[in-house]
């Protein structure tokens, strides 16, 4: 079972929804650009990520990355 990252002081939720926004994605083009990439999500998944009720795992994390052209960093920041 792949591990998963709490978001209790990284606010990972905000940064993938700040970083979405600024690229002008929405939410189901979000997730079906995910899909692509071969990472297994539902967009009340990925809403629950970016609100931070969700934890997120690697390989989502991973994807979002990759999708948003973005960094670990700017991600955990």
């Amino acid at each position: 079972m792949e591990q998963k990252i709490k978001q209790d002081k990284i606010q990972i939720g905000k940064n993938i929804r700040r970083l979405r926004l600024e690229k002008k994605i929405g939410q189901t083009e979000m997730v079906a650009l995910l899909q692509m990439e071969n990472v297994s999500m539902t967009r009340e998944a990925f809403v629950k990520i970016e609100r931070g009720i969700q934890h997120i795992s690697a390989t989502q994390i991973r994807g979002i990355r990759n999708v948003l052209g973005t960094t670990y960093d700017e991600l955990l920041k």
